[in-house]
């Protein structure tokens, strides 16, 4: 007697969104909640934020989902950053925290949480009189699933995002007029490919951030959510730290090391800047001469407790090009549990040099 897999449906309903979502939602040419494409994690940061095809702890949830599937720990990350610091503007706070474990039989479930707060702005009237201060913040909660299709080679993930957004009080000048707040959603679909033709050599596939058009003041202006898709390939140049080291040039014996190199293409599915509105599927073709990123990236780890990472991160459309540089430090005690903490600095752009940020993790 036949029985079916749950894995085998997953897969389905996986393909089943990708193939029928884009025509059925409509966006236009510029997106709104962009800080659903910050990046978290100063590992991948100091690595160009070339990550996709890398990713294996607890930030995989908010890079790519599917990489958990192969994860058989606990797994918790934190990241925080004050976010364009040195630039004059003091207040803006990025946050991120991270979860998730292998449950047997049911697949890898995590939990991911980004908050962006934007600190105090004056508030005015339409005559430019003070009416005192507000604050304004997004933030998103994430549930993922992910599951192995092929042991130890292919995994697919999928995560839900429940979204909010205060960007001010708002005018209400209608009652349709909401108060410059929305409530919405959005999913992201992955897969991940591990020793793919040859051994350490991984891919990584994300489709972010699918969801409806987001209101602020009526149904009449809208704005898309930043739908984006990005690619990522991973290198390990040799590993003995993980027992993968057979056929690297390192002679038998050698210290503990290893080696990584990784790319990445992203794409904001944005359209081709036309103001009416555009169907999902028209964008996956008109949107590819528009908002593209390119990174690469390296990263050494010694002895299993040291990291040196260095990237470059390129993105002409948003003036956003330039280096970047990471460390890492790593510690396994009581046989177990096992310690992160991360640094690194990254090209921000115009308005400062290097964004810094500080990452903990903690898996067993």
């Amino acid at each position: 007697m036949y029985r079916s897999n749950p894995k085998t449906w997953m897969l389905t309903l996986l393909m089943i969104l990708l193939i029928a979502l884009p025509f059925a939602i409509n966006a236009i040419s510029n997106s709104t909640m962009t800080f659903l494409i910050i990046e978290p994690g100063s590992r991948a940061n100091g690595m160009g934020n070339a990550y996709v095809g890398v990713v294996e702890d607890a930030y995989a949830g908010w890079w790519n989902p599917a990489a958990t599937a192969f994860n058989r720990k606990t797994q918790f990350a934190g990241m925080h950053s004050n976010w364009l610091q040195g630039s004059g503007i003091n207040d803006l706070y990025y946050e991120y925290f991270g979860w998730n474990q292998y449950f047997e039989d049911i697949g890898n479930i995590g939990l991911n949480v980004v908050w962006m707060d934007y600190g105090s702005q004056e508030q005015t009237d339409p005559n430019g009189n003070s009416l005192g201060t507000f604050s304004s913040n997004e933030f998103a909660i994430d549930g993922i699933y992910a599951s192995e299709i092929v042991k130890d080679k292919i995994g697919l993930g999928i995560g839900f995002k429940f979204l909010y957004s205060y960007l001010g009080p708002g005018t209400g000048a209608t009652e349709e007029d909401t108060k410059g707040k929305t409530l919405s959603y959005a999913f992201d679909v992955s897969s991940k490919f591990k020793d793919v033709l040859t051994p350490r050599f991984d891919i990584g596939l994300v489709v972010q951030n699918i969801g409806p058009d987001i209101t602020y003041i009526n149904a009449e202006q809208k704005d898309p959510l930043p739908m984006t898709a990005r690619l990522g390939l991973s290198y390990r140049i040799f590993d003995t730290i993980s027992g993968t080291g057979e056929g690297s040039l390192l002679p038998v014996g050698s210290f503990k090391q290893k080696l990584t190199v990784s790319a990445d293409a992203m794409n904001i599915l944005a359209g081709d800047g036309d103001d009416d509105l555009e169907p999902v599927y028209e964008r996956f073709f008109t949107s590819w001469n528009g908002e593209q990123v390119l990174s690469c990236g390296a990263e050494y780890n010694y002895l299993d407790m040291i990291s040196l990472r260095g990237g470059y991160f390129y993105d002409k459309a948003g003036s956003i090009t330039g280096p970047s540089f990471g460390v890492g430090f790593h510690y396994t005690f009581s046989e177990k549990y096992r310690i992160f903490a991360d640094f690194a600095m990254i090209t921000a752009g115009d308005l400062v040099d290097y964004n810094k940020t500080f990452s903990l993790g903690l898996e067993f």
